[in-house]
């Protein structure tokens, strides 16, 4: 493969002064594990107004270009080449000099609002602190545009989350202030890594529709780094293919659908999850030994059993409540919720951001007590266990949490990550316990070598893989899969999805699969369950939720999904702005 392809004159915009330039970039890591060449000889451009999607594997340099253009790289980077800003070159400003663009000029929204997001301050004052940092703007005039700013990204009750700190938003709740940061100055350039990766479809919607308004209005510049090619296909006007750090085709967003020219491109448009096009089957499920529910022992049976005899999960009546403060009435986050789930079926959980998604798959692993209702694995009740009698059930159970930043030690070796669940149950020590370990890291697609690297030397995919095989490292009988491919690319994500179907054969854990990808559901899930401010709304077979939703919240979540089809997408998008006015 060549240094650079001949990406042709006719994918760029008319002769005119680019926003934002990138020439001939190179960037290598010094690692404990050796140098890593991130990045080689990269360039591309994006002008006022547009939209330049820059897409790609987990781990082709996608987001190290788009750091670089912002001056977030390490002190373990060696960069070569140029990065301009209108006129100014990123590569040779001073951290001083940075710290005066960033926010104002040039802004970000990171893919991990978890570990992006100072816990220590609220959401209001990290608002505040970017605008009085670029304006004269009063501390009372910065709180009110702080209120306003969170109410333009969709973030219900803003008077009152201005005052939240990260902790008490979920997932998608973090990302929309961190989109209220970013598009607070108004900058000429956002670069939005992942923008929407924790967001449902319904608000994905409407943030799309928020970054296009303001291309519109000021004509800032966007560069878009995403897996998602339903987004591509709703926002970039040209696209960028990236691998192995290297950038293999870029063209119009037309032509990239409709006549992608390599290989590699076909692959990634092929690998894209489609809704309705699901072939999974009805899981065939094994009799339970009720002797081994003590151990969390696997079952050896082979004889097939009706679906409903053999409950891993039941949850009954659960209500979670959360406290306001003093003086506060309580906030009621999930509200009678009641499900099951049998050997070797997965029940996706789906509904926008703060619909209780996440504290449900808590509850379920022990990790959340519960106000009222029941959880029971393996017919072993969880509510109102102490720490002490959790742990031995915790074997059957394994987790994938939603932000792999937060949930893996910074401190331990992705190899000491994935083997942690061994050394705590002491199922596996020595030459065992690394086997086990290099075998779940070559099932999720990560290259030898992976488990002597920190887990701030990957990508957010690649630790999100690594989540997923210390999730799977004991076998358990449930898995609890938070948004498990939400920072993944879709070649990736059809690999781990296909792994994850293959392993759910084979082992026969039941799975509750919580995500706002109505795709990846339609996929994977069995039976279907929507949530809306907490309350179960409509729950069934996958196709009768899915392809004939009976509730008109339902109807509008299926309805959001972008489609990678440029031309259709563009129906889409119009017909929605004429239901919406």
């Amino acid at each position: 493969m060549p240094d650079q392809p001949d990406l042709g004159a006719a994918a760029e915009p008319e002769k005119r002064s680019p926003a934002l330039s990138v020439d001939g970039l190179s960037v290598t890591f010094a690692t404990d594990a050796g140098a890593v060449h991130a990045v080689s000889n990269v360039s591309y451009r994006v002008y006022p107004g547009e939209v330049l999607a820059v897409v790609g594997e987990s781990g082709s340099g996608k987001s190290v270009s788009s750091r670089t253009a912002i001056g977030l790289l390490p002190s373990t980077a060696r960069v070569s080449g140029t990065v301009t800003l209108g006129t100014a070159e990123i590569t040779k400003m001073s951290e001083r000099q940075l710290t005066a663009v960033r926010g104002g000029d040039i802004a970000m929204v990171f893919q991990e609002p978890g570990s992006a997001l100072d816990p220590l301050f609220t959401a209001g004052y990290q608002i505040m602190e970017a605008l009085r940092a670029h304006s004269d703007m009063s501390r009372v005039a910065a709180r009110t545009r702080a209120v306003d700013l969170l109410r333009l990204v969709g973030l219900p009750e803003p008077e009152r989350r201005v005052n939240y700190y990260p902790h008490q938003l979920s997932g998608g709740q973090k990302q929309r202030v961190m989109i209220a940061i970013a598009i607070a100055c108004e900058p000429k350039v956002i670069i939005a890594d992942e923008p929407t990766t924790a967001l449902d479809v319904t608000v994905q919607a409407e943030i799309l529709e928020l970054l296009r308004d303001l291309r519109d209005r000021i004509g800032s510049a966007i560069v878009l780094i995403t897996h998602n090619m339903g987004v591509v296909a709703d926002m970039a006007d040209r696209v960028v293919v990236m691998r192995a750090g290297r950038v293999v085709e870029q063209a119009s967003v037309d032509d990239l659908f409709a006549n992608p020219t390599q290989e590699y491109t076909r692959a990634l448009l092929a690998a894209v999850p489609h809704l309705g096009a699901s072939t999974r089957t009805a899981p065939v499920v094994t009799e339970v030994n009720e002797n081994d529910s003590d151990t969390g022992a696997s079952t050896g049976g082979t004889s097939a059993t009706p679906a409903a005899t053999v409950p891993v999960l039941e949850v009954a009546d659960l209500t979670v409540e959360f406290s306001s403060g003093l003086r506060r009435a309580t906030f009621k986050a999930v509200q009678g919720v009641s499900f099951s789930i049998s050997r070797g079926e997965t029940l996706g959980l789906v509904g926008e951001s703060g619909s209780g998604k996440s504290t449900i798959g808590r509850c379920a692993a022990g990790l959340q007590r519960a106000t009222a209702g029941s959880v029971r694995v393996l017919g072993s009740e969880l509510t109102g266990l102490s720490e002490r009698r959790l742990r031995p059930m915790r074997r059957r159970l394994g987790f994938v949490f939603q932000d792999p930043a937060t949930s893996l030690n910074p401190r331990l070796t992705v190899g000491d990550c994935v083997a942690e669940p061994l050394v705590v149950h002491r199922t596996a020590k020595g030459a065992a316990m690394r086997d086990r370990v290099r075998q779940l890291l070559d099932d999720v697609q990560l290259p030898e070598g992976t488990e002597k690297r920190y887990p701030h030397e990957l990508s957010g995919g690649q630790r999100q893989r690594v989540s997923l095989a210390r999730a799977l490292v004991l076998n358990p009988d449930l898995l609890i899969a938070d948004e498990p491919t939400s920072a993944l690319d879709v070649s990736v994500q059809a690999k781990v999805l296909e792994l994850f179907a293959d392993l759910q054969r084979e082992c026969g854990w039941a799975c509750l699969f919580i995500s706002h990808d109505l795709a990846v559901v339609d996929q994977l899930a069995d039976n279907v369950a929507v949530l809306c401010n907490g309350e179960v709304v409509e729950q069934g077979p996958r196709d009768d939720i899915l392809r004939n939703p009976a509730q008109d919240y339902t109807r509008r979540l299926v309805a959001a999904v972008p489609v990678p089809d440029p031309e259709e997408q563009r129906r889409r998008r119009a017909e929605r702005q004429r239901l919406i006015s």
